[in-house]
């Protein structure tokens, strides 16, 4: 006799956890409710400077305490928090390996680096375009001039220090 087996995962993203008791920290970004296993990750991403990247993790693994301790006690299931925390040039922590590989499903730390610096860029592109080229726009040309040397030092450090071999 073939079993039928199924399995339920709820994947539930951005939304406010309504609990018993007024909690301060109550959504975190992603939830992951495998109620075979009985288990609940609260997933929480962030991309912060470089420097505080342990300090980070922390602090999330702290704000989300009480949240842990009243979903364990009403979904009865064992409930943990998991930081996903990358710098702006894709630095991480030492423990961040451990913390995405209790995330179900296939997840490379280098494609996650690399989504983090090039937001960066992203980011860097468009202020140092935006500035010279919108507010100050005819002003000088060595503003512009000096505008795009920095895109492309930007680009090219990026480029070779992390990104290449990727």
């Amino acid at each position: 006799m073939p079993q039928i087996i199924i399995i339920i995962i709820i994947i539930i993203i951005i939304i406010i956890i309504i609990a018993d008791r007024t909690i301060a920290n109550n959504k975190p970004d992603i939830i992951v409710r495998d109620n075979e296993k009985r288990t609940c990750m609260l997933i929480d991403v962030v991309i912060s400077g470089d420097r505080n990247v342990i300090k980070k993790e922390a602090e999330k693994i702290l704000k989300y305490k009480d949240l842990t301790i009243e979903i364990q006690r009403m979904w009865n299931v064992k409930t943990n928090v998991i930081p996903v925390i990358i710098g702006a040039t894709g630095t991480i922590s030492k423990s961040f390996r451990k913390y995405v590989s209790n995330i179900p499903g296939n997840h490379e730390v280098k494609e996650l680096q690399k989504t983090a610096i090039l937001g960066t860029a992203h980011i860097l592109r468009k202020v140092l375009t935006c500035r010279y080229n919108g507010v100050n726009a005819g002003t000088s040309d060595i503003r512009t001039m000096n505008s795009y040397i920095r895109i492309v030092a930007t680009q090219y450090s990026l480029g070779t220090w992390f990104v290449s071999g990727i």
